[in-house]
């Protein structure tokens, strides 16, 4: 037997709660992870954060002060910000699986490279969105 043969790799079929922190995961698959936590995290939002902030924003012009007060506040800023890329994130995954669906880009290394893409560009976008959101252009 020669030692430089590949030692096998293993092969999860049942992943066990063990066995979690040693699984890698592609690319592709955290993408569509982060893709169903955004979709769940802009799920709880909307009835939450958003529906009443928009309500507090056009009730009159008193409640837009309040509203403009409680959103210049830096925590608030955070989770909007949290909320932005949860919402970017999402939309450019979406674009991804529908691609996908078209049977777009089904190869390994296209579909490595558009989950790539999809991140970086969500998260250049957030950067774009969060550096107005914080007051810096």
């Amino acid at each position: 037997m020669s030692d430089s043969a590949a030692k096998p790799r293993p092969q999860f079929r049942n992943i066990n709660i063990t066995q979690i922190a040693r699984y890698r995961l592609p690319l592709a698959g955290k993408v569509s992870i982060l893709h169903r936590v955004s979709g769940f995290a802009l799920f709880l939002a909307l009835p939450l954060v958003l529906l009443p902030l928009f309500e507090r924003s056009v009730i009159s012009e008193i409640g837009f002060a309040q509203f403009h007060d409680f959103v210049t506040h830096p925590v608030v800023k955070i989770v909007l910000l949290g909320l932005i890329w949860a919402y970017l994130h999402h939309f450019c995954a979406g674009i991804r699986f529908l691609a996908l669906d078209l049977h777009m880009g089904l190869e390994k290394y296209k579909a490595q490279r558009s989950a790539g893409v999809v991140l970086v560009v969500s998260l250049a976008l957030t950067l774009v969105f969060g550096l107005k959101l914080f007051g810096v252009f």
